[in-house]
């Protein structure tokens, strides 16, 4: 008898089927189903448009989509991906999942249009997918514990590798396994990268791989890590779209070329990259020493003028750490002093009278800080606001005016960060400096202090102490792996 199924928990049998009529049947129906499937039209830009929104496959990290201390969405590949649908002219609809894995089988499987997940382009995925413009290219770093002795992929044998599985780092490893037999790995689903590096600054494993720009932001949070050497081959980072999705990679094409030229990817970029220098370890620990031995002695004053002149609080620790380390008796040659290192006019404008009183000089300088805010024009976007604030802070509202004029004279946008700090070092050229009207100044100074004030920043606020700000001066950044 021929069991097609059960009923009620119990076996319903049928007549005999003959062997030669079971089987054109079989046949008859896997050509109805293979029909059936070929007719199935796939989505495309018009039923995008008539629905009025574009669903985004992505993970909750740092470098790709995440919720921020006020709850609002923001990340890398999440400002990108705002933007394309903006250009689109419909709703950006974020289904966050949690593993590689999970995302490029959703992906298969047409839960989404495209995968905006820090992925790279392999050999592997391109059998399955297309890609969209490439936004970043990136290097894969072997990561270690600083007492884990690697320097090539030879000397990597034998020690204990953990990795996110289905990534490109795993189709990396596998590339070198048959040539080195002593390389061996674990994978996990459940570990982010920044994870596995925490795990790795803490003996528990002896390396990971990393891209390079997700490193890049972490190594500040594990001091002890070291980046045992690199791949010579680069990484395309790029959206990935199943197979049928051909006009809207056209769309994204057209979308990519139209930001690069407008300066909003390198905004975005700027937003999320830009305070990222040259790793100084000696810096960073002392920087960490000094968050325990100086900032309680502060943190209530830094509250205190944060409350008042609506700054977070960290952000003006920061600022301060910038200017002074947290010295209260910190002077330069040039004769600004204490803990926000006020000249004698600025102290005297924000009713200073004793520079190197903590409780005073915080003050002082949150009150000037917002005072050199509220002079930026109010249409600038932030981040880009506060960044250009506190490069005024630092070299003077003239010479940012300055700078702001000779980006357009450059053809760049005066209104992004990004921009404005790469004509900054001309104040300092003779050829530059000479058409403008409030002449010479150390533009690169400027520039390097934003960026070190962001990094202090970036650190400070992943401490555990909760904290109420009243308002906000940057976008999160972490990162995560592709």
């Amino acid at each position: 008898m021929l069991n097609l199924g059960y009923n009620g928990g119990e076996k319903e049998d049928i007549a005999i089927i003959p062997r030669k009529v079971a089987y054109r049947f079989a046949v008859l129906l896997l050509l109805t189903v293979a029909f059936v499937s070929s007719c199935e039209k796939p989505v495309t830009l018009k039923d995008i448009k008539k629905k009025g929104e574009i669903v985004i496959l992505t993970r909750n990290a740092a470098t790709t989509h995440y919720e921020n201390k006020r709850g609002e969405s923001e990340g890398f590949e999440h400002d990108l991906a705002e933007s394309f649908a903006k250009y689109l002219g419909v709703e950006a609809k974020f289904k966050v999942l949690d593993s590689v894995k999970s995302i490029l089988d959703a992906l298969e499987s047409n839960e989404g249009h495209f995968a905006a997940a820090g992925l790279s382009k392999t050999k592997k995925r391109k059998e399955k997918f297309i890609f969209g413009p490439v936004y970043q290219s990136i290097k894969q770093q072997v990561v270690c514990n600083k007492d884990a002795s690697v320097k090539d992929i030879e000397s990597l044998q034998d020690h204990s590798i953990l990795i996110i599985g289905n990534s490109s780092y795993e189709e990396r490893l596998t590339k070198y396994a048959n040539k080195y037999r002593g390389l061996e790995w674990e994978t996990t689903s459940n570990l982010s990268t920044e994870e596995i590096l925490k795990e790795v600054e803490e003996g528990n494993v002896d390396c990971t791989l990393s891209d390079s720009n997700i490193f890049k932001i972490h190594r500040r949070y594990f001091p002890e890590l070291v980046r045992a050497f690199e791949f010579e081959e680069e990484d395309e980072l790029a959206w990935m779209l199943p197979e049928k999705m051909g006009p809207l990679q056209k769309q994204m094409a057209n979308w990519h070329e139209k930001i690069e030229k407008s300066g909003a990817l390198n905004s975005i970029i700027e937003r999320y990259y830009g305070h990222i220098s040259k790793f100084d370890y000696y810096d960073i620990k002392v920087f960490y020493r000094r968050i325990d031995e100086r900032l309680p002695d502060y943190a209530d004053l830094f509250k205190e003028a944060a409350r008042k002149y609506g700054f977070a609080w960290k952000f003006l620790a920061a600022v301060s750490y910038q200017e002074s380390h947290w010295d209260p008796k910190a002077k330069s040659p040039t004769g600004v002093r204490g803990m926000m290192m006020l000249t004698q006019s600025t102290a005297k404008a924000m009713g200073v009278n004793d520079r190197m009183d903590p409780k005073q000089s915080i003050d002082g300088g949150a009150k000037y800080l917002k005072k050199v805010l509220d002079r930026i024009p109010a249409y600038i976007e932030e981040p880009d606001r506060t960044w250009m604030a506190m490069a005024s802070y630092n070299v003077g509202y003239s010479h940012l005016r300055d700078a702001r004029a000779l980006a357009v004279w450059k053809e760049k946008n005066p209104n992004s960060w990004a921009d404005v700090k790469s004509v900054l070092p001309l104040l300092s050229k003779k050829k530059y400096y000479r058409k403008l009207p409030h002449g010479y100044a150390r533009g690169l100074e400027p520039v390097i202090y934003v960026k070190r004030a962001r990094s202090y920043y970036n650190i400070l606020k992943e401490m555990e102490e909760p904290e109420v700000e009243t308002s906000t001066t940057e976008k999160e950044t972490k990162g995560d792996e592709g």
